[in-house]
């Protein structure tokens, strides 16, 4: 594993924190690429302020998220502090949600069409996700999954938390994942023509895939056998599923006014 690629004097650039980076930039370019596609106005000004927004929401809200509920609550004032401003504690629920709400909030304000917007934004956070991901299996950061015997399993020895076990490369499987997402989504953007849908199927599919690797994945279960990651996953399907349906119901309502 390469926690650190390179070290500069005090200048130390981290696996993770290249690969988050270099997430935010592909999914720049996937939803630059698609809101000038779907001929949304000022596409790449729009894409760049969105992204930003998303980058800065994302790593608060995933920062937040783990410090809240994912922190022992015995820690001392200083090693909360580290904690605070350390390069690993990001969980991408909570930078899904507040980037989702600040990202919400600033298509509001620009009066864009939401859904059409969204649905690009799907293709790009498909592309992003399956980056950054590499960034924590280059980290080896404990977000690998239970041992295996597997013949692709892995050991990460020189990881940020370390294991000599062979365990299943969850990381790996969620790159994987979400670029088949990513194609998916590519290869229906056009026949689910509905504006919302795709952004809709996208909710399905990453709950899903989620909902999978955490069933391999060491974090501890909450409720009905399930963790923490499972239950959000089920939610984020449950809406997904909702969606597309409200979205195509009203769809046949309008059409069925307009035929009479």
């Amino acid at each position: 594993m390469y926690p650190y690629l390179l070290q500069i004097g005090p200048i130390t650039i981290a696996s993770f924190g290249l690969m988050v980076a270099l997430g935010f930039l592909a999914a720049l370019a996937v939803l630059t690429r698609e809101l000038k596609r779907r001929e949304v106005p000022d596409g790449e000004e729009l894409a760049s302020s969105i992204i930003t927004t998303a980058m800065v929401g994302g790593l608060i809200g995933s920062k937040l998220y783990f410090v809240l509920f994912e922190t022992p609550s015995d820690l001392e004032w200083g090693e909360l502090f580290d904690v605070i401003f350390s390069g690993y504690g990001l969980t991408w629920y909570g930078g899904f949600i507040v980037a989702t709400a600040a990202v919400m909030w600033q298509m509001n304000r620009r009066s864009v069409p939401i859904l059409t917007v969204a649905d690009a934004g799907a293709m790009a956070l498909a592309v992003g996700y399956a980056v950054g991901r590499i960034g924590c299996q280059l980290a080896g950061d404990g977000d690998y999954g239970i041992p295996t015997n597997l013949p692709w399993a892995m050991s990460y020895p020189n990881g940020v938390v370390p294991t000599l076990e062979k365990v299943h490369p969850a990381p790996v499987y969620e790159t994987l994942s979400h670029l088949t997402i990513y194609g998916c989504l590519w290869k229906l953007r056009d026949r689910l023509a509905l504006p919302g849908l795709v952004f809709s199927l996208y909710l399905i599919l990453s709950g899903a895939a989620r909902f999978a690797v955490e069933s391999i994945r060491i974090n501890p279960r909450v409720l009905w056998g399930l963790s923490e990651a499972q239950l959000i996953s089920l939610a984020m399907i449950a809406v997904g599923c909702v969606w597309g349906w409200v979205l195509t119901k009203r769809a046949e309502k309008i059409r069925s006014v307009k035929s009479e």
